[in-house]
Formats: structure tokens, sequence, C-alpha cells
């Protein structure tokens, strides 16, 4: 037997033995605020979403699942402007309108149009009238998106205020994702716990790339937050820094028009759940359930288990790094804040009955 071992090659089974309680359905409605449900042709998207097109291929059999599961609303971010937003409320609100709710985008590549700001406040209003519940903002604002200078344009440029002011006047949350796991902005060496999923996909890294550095946009997301207080803005993935629960506690402090959600960071909260009970006990009511990937049974089992149990030392199917998580057994007054009531009280006519 060689003495040496490929990383690619070490795959140890835990000699652990834990039980498994895994929910067949939450405890209680579940409100999914962080999902992606549209019409995709990206080749990334081809790549996870059986062969690109629509993300959710029968829509009924996905009621069906929900059902199953006791979610009650998945929301999809997906929901663009114009056409492409008619025709996701077409395909999924309404034809189920308690069950779907979406969000609009606005195209951040007008910003040197002289009048981008009215233009897109404007935008957003039509998108709210047509039938839209809150607005989506990507990553890509703030790490890709460029004006025809070739400049980067920053979350908290001030030629976008008059949109973030829109949402706020037009009494919609804004979902916005700054930044990325912190591991993707560090060397790919051996210290990066994230070296299998990096190598895996190698356009997630970031480092040694031009582009922000880590906290560069999620600076720049909270200074847009502190002016517009009238405005609710859901942080997603716990704020982008999840791996950092205090740093992301005295923010929730300071913003009180500040929210996030759990979407793809189960990983993170799961692996420390000493700190995670105590931080989502302590802001149950700033939390907001996601998942970020399109409605299944595993997922969704995965996730009440986490919130749910107290099982120990559980795969998440993720391959994210080498560790597993652990329950943190949520309080039933907690678990209910963050499945539903929190959506509820942000999302205008979202409601669990």
């Amino acid at each position: 037997m060689s003495e040496d071992l490929l990383l690619r090659d070490f795959k140890p089974k835990t000699a652990l033995v834990t039980e498994d309680h895994t929910p067949q359905r939450a405890k209680f409605p579940v409100i999914d605020i962080h999902n992606h449900l549209g019409n995709w042709d990206e080749e990334w998207f081809q790549g996870l979403y059986n062969g690109g097109g629509w993300v959710i291929k029968d829509v009924a059999a996905t009621v069906g699942l929900m059902d199953e599961m006791n979610v009650r609303s998945v929301n999809n971010l997906d929901g663009g402007w114009g056409d492409q937003l008619r025709e996701n409320l077409e395909r999924y609100k309404q034809p189920y309108p308690d069950r779907f709710t979406v969000f609009a985008w606005t195209d951040w590549g007008e910003v040197d149009l002289p009048n981008f700001g009215e233009k897109w406040a404007k935008e957003l209003e039509k998108s709210v009238r047509a039938g839209a519940q809150g607005m989506k903002v990507f990553k890509t604002l703030g790490l890709n998106t460029r004006d025809k200078a070739g400049k980067l344009i920053k979350v908290d440029d001030p030629r976008l205020d008059p949109v973030w002011a829109a949402a706020g006047e037009l009494g919609i949350p804004v979902l916005i994702h700054s930044s990325d796991p912190v591991a993707f902005f560090w060397p790919l060496d051996e210290t990066n716990e994230r070296w299998d999923e990096l190598h895996e996909h190698p356009d997630w890294h970031f480092y040694g790339k031009d582009c922000p550095q880590f906290m560069e946009p999620i600076e720049a997301q909270l200074r847009v937050v502190a002016r517009h207080p009238k405005t609710n803005f859901i942080s997603a993935h716990v704020l982008s820094y999840a791996e950092n629960l205090r740093w992301v506690s005295a923010a929730l402090d300071k913003y009180p028009n500040l929210y996030v959600d759990i979407g793809e960071r189960i990983g993170e909260l799961g692996r420390q759940p000493y700190a995670a009970r105590a931080f989502l006990t302590k802001y149950a009511d700033r939390v907001l359930f996601g998942t970020d990937i399109p409605s299944n049974r595993t997922t969704y089992g995965i996730y009440f288990r986490c919130l749910e149990t107290m099982d120990e030392y559980f795969d998440y199917g993720r391959s994210q790094g080498r560790y597993r998580i652990y329950g943190l057994y949520l309080p039933d007054d907690v678990l209910q804040k963050i499945y539903y009531k929190n959506a509820c009280k942000l999302v205008p006519g979202l409601k669990v009955e």
C-alpha cells in the first residue's frame, strides 16, 4: 500500500454511529424567499438545470412537492422586467397566485444614461403594477458590471439611489446579494477550505482577478442600507458572511431595515451549531428562510433537519468543504418567524393562513 494519497482520492467514512431524524415535512409552513425558477440559457445554468430553459419543467409537480413538504410559497428571483417578467408571472404567479411570488430586476448596465435613476424607478413601479412583489439584485453589481468607460459600478454608486428609494416608496423589499464566500477570495492553496469546490468551479475563484476584495461590495451594500432607511433590504446568504456571525450581528444591530436570508449557507450555519443557534434565536425577527436551490425533496429535508433537529455530524449534500453539519434544534417561535412570519411581514400580499 502506498504511503501517499492524493487529496481528490481521500473520501473518509465516519465511524460515528448517529441518528437520522430528517423531517418528511416542515414543522410549520415555509416560505422559501430565495429561489431561482426562471428561464436560463447560460452555460452554467444549463449544466445544473437539465439542459437550460425553465428551471422547473413541471410546475404542477413542484406544487405537489411543496404540499408534501409544507412549503407554502416559493419566491422566484428571476423575474427581470418587461416581457421576461410577464412570462414568469404567467408561468408561476397567475396559475398559482398563493404559491409563488416573483421579484423584478433593474438593468444596471444603463447607468450611463442621464435619466437612468428616473427611468428605472418608473420601470420598477411598472413591474410592481404588473405583479412583482419585490426586487432582486445579483452579485454582478459590485463585482462585475461596468459602465461604458469600463469602470466597475459599485453598489453604493449615487446614480442608483432613485431605484433604492423607489423600492421603499413602493413598499417592496430589495433582496440583494453582494460578494461571495470569503474563501473564494483567498489564494487557492493548501489552506483554502474550499479547495475541492474551487477546483471544480475555477470561475468562482476571485483571487488575483480584476475584482474588488471580499468586503468591499458588502460594505458598499451597508452604506446603501444606511442611506435608505425607509427601504427594507434582505441581504442574501447571511450578508454573504455567514463565516463571521459576530460581524453580521453588528450590522443587524446598526441597521433596523436590514434583514438576511439563509439561502445556500446551511453549511456555514450547521458547522457552528452553538453560534448559529444563538444568532438565529437572537435575530429571529430579522432572518428569512431560503435555499437558493430549485425546489426538491432532498434540499428541503436537509434544511429542515438542520433547523429542527438535534442530529449530529451529517452530510448536507454539497461539495463545498470537507466538513459536515449539526442540527440547531431551534425553538418553535424562532422557527415560525424564520420559516414564514418574517417573509409575510416584508413582502406585500404574502400571507400564510
